[in-house]
């Protein structure tokens, strides 16, 4: 069913990315093109789920094909409670809501391998049965069907409502990876990841600081830049491979940071070398594919992290970083947002992918459909 045309719609997005860090719910109302968020929350996983998903993400091997199972079950009951919990919360029924659009979790990317696939956890006949809402999940196996990666996803929303005719944008995604999406005034719109962001960070402060993650930057901020392990670390094959390219926690995890370290570093330098590592890679890519862009805008949890920031600023003088708060869509929501937009395109038939971004052959409608 096609709800272009109604005046005012509601549906939900889910998301865990590959930080795991919790499930973003967002509760969203589309009239017409435009959207804006009604409720937004994060819930936290299960301690001992979270755990293991994170282990999954970071290329370890399932113990079972039981245990996957599993996973799969416990990670659609998690995601279709806080499906009910932002609704409730919004004071909405249930029955008000078009659509859940289901991310899931991912345990497992490979676009490049011999047989490409991504893998989500989180079975949407799950959702659906839980929460009576038709459920949209899977999003990316069709795009890597079609020859694409897979990801980034996001950026088909992106050009949908912070495009500008007026000037060439950046929209920056800083979540667990980071990933551009550019949006050229005119022109096609393109994206890819460029490297790690709040993943590795996240990983080194829990291990040394025993924090989920690095609040504010201050970890980072006590301590200085390794040069030798930032020319090490930047000297990675894959921050050189051009565009469409995405990549995760599979990649870019604790075992790849500490294959570069002598072993004489303080935990507060790696974390300063880490954020710079972002900050660098993330100025890099916006000059070798976007040179003349002025206006950056900012999302996903590292938005919270002033020294993130202000170090991306420092590598791109004359351009404005700012957070896509400044134009409507709450930085934290931003992913779970699409998701619910990614849902309601996949209902109306319309394609989700970019193909200019994933390197996908079309367009393709993205996502499989669990009716309530």
């Amino acid at each position: 069913m096609d709800h272009r045309d109604d005046a005012s719609d509601l549906h939900v997005g889910l998301i865990s990315g590959t930080s795991a860090d919790g499930i973003d719910a967002a509760l969203v109302r589309f009239e017409g093109a435009h959207c804006s968020l009604v409720e937004g929350a994060t819930y936290p996983w299960d301690r001992t789920l979270r755990t293991r998903l994170v282990e999954l993400g970071q290329g370890g091997d399932a113990t079972s094909l039981d245990e996957l199972g599993a996973l799969d079950v416990q990670v659609a009951e998690a995601f279709a409670q806080a499906a009910l919990q932002v609704i409730a919360a919004a004071r909405v029924s249930p029955r008000e809501v078009r659509s859940i659009g289901s991310h899931g979790q991912t345990v497992r990317h490979r676009p490049a391998a011999r047989h490409p696939f991504t893998w989500q956890l989180g079975d949407g006949n799950v959702i659906a049965e839980r929460t009576g809402i038709d459920t949209v999940a899977d999003f990316r196996r069709r795009d890597v069907a079609a020859g694409g990666q897979g990801a980034p996803l996001v950026p088909a929303f992106h050009a949908a409502m912070l495009h500008d005719a007026r000037e060439d944008r950046a929209v920056l995604n800083l979540g667990g990876i980071a990933n551009f999406t550019l949006l050229p005034a005119h022109g096609d719109v393109r994206g890819f990841d460029t490297g790690p962001a709040n993943a590795l960070m996240d990983a080194w402060c829990e291990r040394h600081h025993g924090t989920p993650f690095d609040a504010h930057g201050a970890f980072a901020a006590s301590g200085s830049v390794d040069a030798g392990l930032l020319e090490r670390l930047r000297a990675e094959p894959w921050f050189a491979l051009p565009p469409p390219k995405s990549s995760g926690r599979e990649h870019f995890h604790l075992a790849w940071v500490a294959s570069q370290l002598t072993g004489n570093e303080r935990a507060e330098d790696v974390q300063a070398t880490l954020l710079e590592l972002t900050a660098a890679t993330v100025a890099d890519a916006l000059r070798a594919h976007q040179p003349r862009t002025r206006r950056v805008l900012a999302c996903g949890g590292g938005v919270h992290n002033p020294m993130l920031l202000a170090r991306i600023a420092a590598h791109l003088p004359g351009v404005h970083v700012e957070s896509t708060q400044a134009h409507g869509l709450d930085p934290d929501f931003v992913e779970a947002m699409a998701f619910a937009w990614l849902a309601r395109e996949a209902l109306a038939g319309r394609p989700g992918n970019v193909p200019a971004v994933t390197g996908a052959r079309g367009p393709r409608v993205l996502g499989v459909v669990y009716p309530a």
